[in-house]
């Protein structure tokens, strides 16, 4: 029996995938979190075969909270689903420690797949993100410039190219202002850029929201 954690903000999500998932008697949901801190939390108290990390829960970012996972139980095997495309995050997150990555609009059978092929020990890699990844290994010479962010940099690239202020990113990210402002020089020091309008211009060229 499969045992999984569930962690996605979204209870009609949740109720989704555990109608998808009911149907295989291997599979169990037997516990789910709606936050990033509630995952750590039931990580921490109990034992599972493997989480589904939702990315764009509230709190801490999911890389972060990933991380963390893999910190302090790095035989639990994390596999994210994201409303975001692969070639957004796949591959900082499995560099990050997940086993998989699937976005929300893949079909339930891949889902199922992922989920018993990860527990079985292995990775799922879909054939785009292993050629993304076998990208990393090549010179830096061509690669896009947000591709030298950390993640929590290219995590407030993204924010601040969606629009919101510095202080908007504090406060979704529990952050100080001061950090986020200090993450946003950062950021337009790597970009060679002096303005947020030339980060949102950058972010639309490379298709940095698709």
């Amino acid at each position: 029996m499969i045992r999984l954690l569930v962690a996605d903000d979204h209870t009609i999500f949740r109720e989704g995938l555990k109608h998808i998932l009911e149907e295989h008697p291997d599979i169990v949901v037997s516990d789910e979190a709606g936050s990033g801190q509630e995952v750590l939390d039931k990580v921490w108290r109990n034992t599972y075969d493997m989480v589904l990390l939702d990315i764009g829960m509230p709190g801490a970012p999911a890389i972060e909270v990933l991380k963390r996972i893999k910190n302090e139980r790095p035989r639990l095997p994390v596999l994210v689903l994201s409303m975001y495309p692969e070639d957004q995050y796949a591959v900082r997150f499995i560099k990050a420690g997940a086993s998989g990555y699937l976005t929300k609009e893949g079909a339930p059978d891949e889902l199922i797949t992922a989920i018993r092929k990860i527990t079985a020990g292995r990775k799922y890699i879909t054939p785009s993100v292993a050629e993304r990844l076998a990208d990393e290994v090549e010179p830096d010479s061509g690669k896009p410039i947000h591709h030298a962010l950390s993640d929590r940099e290219y995590e407030v690239f993204r924010l601040i190219a969606s629009g919101m202020t510095v202080s908007e990113i504090a406060d979704a990210l529990f952050l100080s202002v001061k950090t986020i402002s200090t993450y946003r020089s950062r950021i337009l020091e790597k970009m060679k850029m002096r303005t947020n309008a030339e980060l949102i211009h950058y972010a639309l060229k490379h298709r940095v929201f698709e």
